[in-house]
């Protein structure tokens, strides 16, 4: 059985782009394997964050967790910072991990942007907590992202370097656990750019805590263009819109994707549907879809929100359990690595 090991960040709010990017695609895979699901608050604080804020969005990825059908008996949820097995293995991994590779990671690049010289320590080692993540439970698959994939590289470098320094076999080489290609969710005011909870302009993203009234308007008021929904040539060989679609038509690409997400279709299939419709037919039934898929599970996170007590008790189980696993690896760490200890 695959050892699964993800996380969330506590950082913004979890909008459609979270859900169907990673936190429906963890829902899946817990069926037929061993998933450990971490809210990151460690990697948080790489930048500020006001600590109240930073209790209330943990609770938030938790209770989005629960919502979209993540079952705390069947998989491991907790919060990094209650696992202390993963701070201390992330200092090994900082005298395991060569400058070089970390000066070659492109994402601190992008976080620090032009005020590097700014930019937290933790921000630049950010990668090697991300290894101690995964490897503190011995995981051995996972779901990543494009924007990912260099630091998983990262992990598997680490985890052979410690082997290899030590003379031992003991951390297992991380695979990458592709299932497709996820949506790519775009902002609903411009398909130009990606959704995101920094966007200032909340009709820009569905948020995951939005009711169904707020699901419906945003779905109703998401720019669109003047022109016919397209035929099925505009569907590449890999099943997925061809880039010069995307390009000429940004938000019909994004309504199409979003809908064939949330309705388990095809695009292909979808296109097919609405093939020479006009846009205001084809909102109608997005809005259908939208409320129908996302309305419940914003009222239930909503409801865990205001009354967090059952996530709570959620984060102390699945600490506990996590704690369970993470403390021998890290015993045995420190013996291969040669610390004293009682």
């Amino acid at each position: 059985m695959k050892r699964i090991f993800s996380g969330v960040q506590p950082s913004g709010d979890l909008h459609l782009g979270n859900y169907l990017g990673a936190i429906r695609r963890f829902v899946d895979l817990q069926a037929d394997n061993d998933c450990i699901y971490c809210v990151v608050d460690l990697h948080a604080i790489t930048v500020w964050q006001d600590p109240a804020e930073l209790r209330q969005r943990t609770r938030e990825v938790t209770a989005g967790y629960l919502a979209a059908g993540i079952d705390p008996k069947k998989s491991i949820i907790f919060n990094q910072s209650q696992v202390a097995a993963h701070a201390e293995l992330a200092w090994v991994f900082n005298c395991v991990t060569r400058l070089g590779w970390l000066n070659r990671m492109t994402q601190f690049k992008d976080k620090a942007g032009k005020n590097r010289e700014k930019a937290s320590s933790g921000l630049y080692v950010y990668p090697n907590l991300m290894a101690a993540d995964i490897l503190v439970y011995k995981g051995t698959h996972v779901p990543v992202g494009e924007d990912q994939k260099q630091h998983l590289e990262l992990t598997r470098d680490i985890a052979q370097k410690f082997n290899n320094d030590f003379g031992v076999e003991y951390f297992p080489i991380v695979e990458p656990l592709i299932q497709g290609a996820a949506p790519r969710v775009m902002s609903l005011r411009d398909g130009t750019k990606k959704m995101s909870s920094s966007d200032p302009s909340d009709a820009a993203r569905i948020n995951m805590t939005d009711d169904a009234d707020a699901v419906a308007k945003k779905v109703r008021r998401a720019t669109s263009d003047a022109e016919l929904l397209p035929d099925p040539s505009v569907i590449g060989p890999d099943g997925q819109f061809t880039a010069e679609f995307r390009q000429s038509r940004p938000e019909a690409a994004n309504l199409l994707t979003i809908f064939a997400a949330l309705s388990g279709q095809t695009l292909a299939d979808t296109v097919g549907a609405f093939e020479g419709k006009g846009f205001a037919d084809f909102k109608k039934e997005m809005t259908d879809v939208a409320v129908a898929a996302l309305g419940p599970m914003g009222a239930e996170m909503k409801r865990m929100v205001e009354d967090p007590s059952h996530v709570d008790s959620v984060l102390r189980d699945g600490a506990e359990r996590a704690r369970a696993l993470a403390d021998p690896i890290l015993a045995e760490v420190y013996d291969i690595v040669g610390f004293l200890r009682p």
